[in-house]
């Protein structure tokens, strides 16, 4: 990318992304480009999205760092362009509280009808617990799981979690923001990423 695109390019994402300085935002476009060496020029894929989820990030499961990559992938074309690269990283990395609640929930309900069902909050506990007895015996405890936070997330009673739920469950205890499964990167991989994306921010001209 040249240099009159590039300029043209952080400007426009400026507009829409507040959370990061123009200078930022051009080194998450470098970086962007960086990883796209191993891929055509339509963007991030799953598995390389998905490594940098691994090893810069921390994440470790398959299905949900899936449904990470649904989330930051919003033109739903299965692969992550620059400018959803941009404003997925402005959650990660400096959302404010609405912010990630919104994204976790589109990360749970993963493009449904809006709810998070007991069948899906099931196949995501599953999926998270180890299952180191009988499998009956760990569906049976995963089922009274489901009960439990249907209890205390359900406040309309209707067997599923609608957004309205979640935020209300969410405000009450934040311990629940990512009661399904992680989502978010901790902090620590957060400054670690930052450290990567920014070290040579001094040398840019913005």
């Amino acid at each position: 990318m040249d240099q009159g695109a590039l300029r043209k390019l952080v400007e426009s994402v400026s507009k829409t992304v507040k959370s990061f300085k123009k200078c930022e935002v051009e080194c998450l476009i470098k970086l962007f480009h960086s990883f796209m060496e191993k891929n055509d020029n339509t963007g991030l894929d799953r598995s390389t999205f998905q490594e940098i989820l691994l090893n810069i990030f921390g994440m470790t499961d398959d299905v949900l760092m899936d449904r990470v990559f649904c989330a930051f992938d919003r033109d739903k074309d299965n692969y992550i362009n620059v400018e959803e690269w941009i404003r997925g990283l402005s959650v990660f990395l400096r959302g404010t509280f609405e912010e990630k609640l919104k994204f976790c929930f589109e990360v749970y309900y993963l493009n449904g009808d809006g709810y998070i069902s007991r069948e899906k909050i099931f196949d995501m506990l599953k999926n998270s617990i180890h299952q180191e007895s009988y499998e009956e015996e760990t569906d049976e405890g995963i089922r009274e799981l489901v009960d439990i936070i249907l209890t205390k997330m359900d406040y309309d009673n209707d067997g599923k979690v609608s957004f309205t739920d979640f935020e209300k469950a969410v405000r009450q205890d934040k311990l629940l923001l990512e009661v399904f499964g992680p989502c978010l990167p901790e902090a620590k991989n957060c400054l670690h990423f930052e450290a990567l994306a920014f070290r040579n921010i001094m040398t840019y001209s913005f």
